[in-house]
């Protein structure tokens, strides 16, 4: 079986969760299928992989028009596959298209759901109503679908009532319990100004208002006393948000927080070092179909504090590898709390109740670990994709 993978996000270019997710799962799958993999960006030196640029008269376009200006090339190179398989609504189109084109199934992972995400207006303005059409369109025409959490089946299923929840299965992200692993080096952290020699709270996410940053830093001058608290932010969606990210860490500094920011992507071994040596793994998103960060955390033995949204508690066990926060969401959508207050205060004492009892912290970094290697292996979530593509061939 020839399988053609589309997404916009393939190594190195590598921001989010959905990329991981495609890097990892594609690793598994050649062992089981002929991949062919179809992504954005400059060429890459895997014979497999095929990488599709802007056309020239769209460079100067909205960002979506980038996307749906190579669908049409996505969906022509895809000739010859007897199933497609696209990733987010920027290769959900070129998806789409395939199929009308060759006739050939489309199976469709759903990372997120832009109706979910109307901040990506601020990013997109009017793209943000082509992102919407693009998926939707996918969605509706897809013939099977692959949610990556039962709360992301269930928003796929609202947002889309028309969808028969038969064409719609539940397959979680997963994690590479190998190339995470606690690792008590520091070598790669002392340059990034990180100490390891005090209680550190650490963050790692993408500047977008889904992971709710902003919500941390006003938490941060809650935080115990003597805490370190490391925000590894990066990718700003747009200038605004990165200047209410600096305005509020100015502040948060000027009421003492002992605030590490780091502005690049972490290579994967600063990463795994950062997330041993943290006590305490904050995950504060407002909208999160999966996190796969948080997988990543508990992979390398250290507990998670998250709120308790969308597919976050199918991975972080309440009380067992972590923490949860409820967020009384605001009414509109975007999964924006009521009381930001609140909220701030309710995220910084489950935070503290961990820094205060190193032990059960322990514990529970021990559990997490346990719960990633043994229901979250790459190897069987490529197994259950398999049966996808073989009930659509």
């Amino acid at each position: 079986m020839r399988a053609a993978l589309l997404s916009r996000e393939y190594p190195p270019h590598v921001y989010g969760g959905a990329g991981v997710h495609v890097d990892q799962l594609s690793r598994e799958l050649r062992r089981l299928v002929d991949l062919r993999i179809h992504c954005f960006g400059e060429p890459r030196p895997e014979p497999y992989v095929t990488a599709h640029g802007t056309p020239t008269e769209l460079s100067g376009a909205n960002p979506a028009l980038h996307a749906m200006g190579i669908a049409p090339a996505m969906a022509a190179a895809a000739d010859g596959a007897d199933v497609v398989h696209s990733h987010t609504w920027y290769a959900n189109f070129a998806g789409h298209l395939a199929k009308l084109l060759h006739g050939t199934p489309h199976v469709l992972t759903a990372h997120s759901l832009e109706p979910l995400r109307p901040w990506k207006a601020e990013q997109l303005a009017g793209g943000y109503q082509l992102s919407l059409f693009c998926e939707r369109t996918a969605v509706l025409g897809a013939d099977r679908l692959i949610a990556v959490s039962h709360a992301m089946r269930d928003d796929l299923l609202r947002c889309y009532p028309e969808l028969d929840p038969g064409r719609v299965a539940v397959i979680h992200n997963g994690i590479d319990t190998e190339a995470f692993a606690p690792d008590p080096g520091a070598a790669e952290l002392t340059p990034l100004g990180i100490r390891t020699d005090r209680p550190t709270v650490a963050c790692v996410a993408r500047l977008t208002r889904q992971k709710g940053l902003l919500h941390l830093l006003r938490t941060a001058p809650q935080l115990a006393p003597g805490t370190q608290l490391v925000m590894c932010v990066s990718a700003p969606d747009t200038v605004e948000i990165a200047d209410e990210f600096t305005a509020l860490a100015r502040e948060a500094r000027d009421q003492g927080v002992d605030l590490v920011h780091v502005h690049e992507p972490l290579s994967r071994d600063a990463l795994r070092q950062l997330l041993t040596h943290a006590d305490v793994f904050a995950c504060p998103s407002v909208y999160e179909p999966m996190g796969i960060v948080n997988l990543e955390a508990m992979a390398c033995g250290t507990p998670v504090v998250a709120t308790a949204v969308g597919g976050i508690p199918e991975v972080v066990v309440d009380g067992e590898t972590g923490l949860l926060v409820p967020v009384d969401a605001a009414p509109g959508g975007g999964g924006e709390p009521t009381d930001a207050d609140a909220f701030a205060k309710d995220f910084a004492a489950r935070v503290n109740e961990l820094l205060a009892d190193p032990e059960r912290a322990r514990r529970m970094g021990r559990a997490g670990r346990r719960r990633a290697a043994e229901h979250f292996s790459w190897a069987s979530i490529a197994a259950q994709v398999h049966e996808i593509y073989r009930s659509v061939v």
